[in-house]
């Protein structure tokens, strides 16, 4: 065999071994979802005990907390070498910080203010990233990636995003296309923004100054004008709507990583497309996004946004007193 026939065949070996564990993966995350979806669901019949994080509207409860934990754990005792990056641990002082391991980014309730007024829109969100496939070699070994196949593995591998109360479970998974309970998704083929429907969230900053700019940008948008401006209280149902061709754009600022990560992969597999809000790539630790069907819709999208930039999700924390 050719030196080169080896190493092809030993690349793509590697590449298949990968892609058979992240399939596993995926497949526990999508049980895990509609374990918590489970779970969710019987705490709506019980007595809700709210508590706050940064504010009086940033609203968590003991189930967002009972959630994680139970998915946490479950990855852990199938994948102990894995890494997350979750909403409540976070706020309890965990980092947020990709690395080079297979990191999962958990949501455990996205519209945790829906599920304390019991309004029927919230959802398990499951990202799943690896910045490096564990084949990329030590560039002196003649079996290595190149850069432009390093940068490519860095992106969401799949996600998974369960609606609990509607019992529709989005998956996306690189490369193979977006489904909603087995069936294909696909985004709106809608090119007039003034044919569209934009969905947003006000979030829960209450800063005068911000406030101002959220609500600048949706008189902006709604005078285009469009056919109206929705929302679900939940960035992983808006950016879902968006992969099902039901909205044909969801933007916001002030969300954070748990929010969108695996939204953001249903959408783009669905045919969507991601944007700044300001333009350009997406960075899904700043805190800003938008999601569209097309490059079209999101570019007349940014022009009416008066933006702002919000703390990012993996700037450091301050220093403890």
């Amino acid at each position: 065999m050719r030196q080169t026939d080896r190493q092809t065949d030993i690349r793509g070996s590697c590449s298949s071994n990968m892609a058979d564990l992240w399939q596993n993966a995926m497949d526990h995350a999508v049980a895990a979802a509609r374990k918590a979806g489970q779970v969710v669901r019987e705490a709506l019949l019980d007595d809700r005990k709210v508590m706050t994080k940064s504010s009086s509207v940033d609203l968590v409860t003991q189930t967002d907390q009972k959630v994680e934990q139970l998915i946490i754990q479950s990855v852990k005792d199938k994948f102990p070498t894995h890494r997350f990056i979750g909403e409540e641990s976070v706020a309890a002082g965990e980092s947020c910080v990709l690395s080079d391991d297979p990191t999962w980014i958990i949501d455990p309730i996205d519209g945790t203010t829906n599920f304390v007024h019991a309004f029927p829109f919230v959802a398990v969100s499951i990202g799943f990233s690896v910045n490096k496939q564990a084949c990329v070699r030590d560039v002196r070994s003649p079996l290595y990636l190149s850069p432009a196949q390093v940068k490519a593995e860095k992106q969401m591998e799949f996600g998974v995003v369960y609606s609990c109360l509607e019992d529709k479970m989005f998956t996306a998974r690189r490369g193979k296309g977006a489904f909603c309970n087995g069936e294909p998704l696909q985004v709106s083929n809608q090119e007039d923004i003034k044919q569209s429907i934009i969905a947003t969230e006000f979030g829960s900053n209450r800063d005068p100054e911000a406030v101002d700019k959220i609500f600048s940008s949706l008189r902006n948008i709604l005078c285009i004008p469009v056919h109206g401006v929705r929302g679900a209280g939940t960035a992983a149902i808006n950016m879902c709507l968006v992969a099902s061709g039901c909205v044909e754009a969801y933007y916001e600022i002030g969300i954070h990583v748990w929010d969108v990560a695996a939204g953001s992969l249903i959408v783009s597999e669905a045919g969507g497309v991601l944007m700044d809000v300001e333009g350009g790539d997406v960075d899904l630790m700043s805190r800003r996004v938008v999601a569209a069907n097309s490059r079209t819709i999101a570019e007349r999208i940014v022009k009416e946004i008066d933006s702002f930039s919000p703390s990012r999700d993996d700037a450091p924390s301050p220093p403890k007193q």
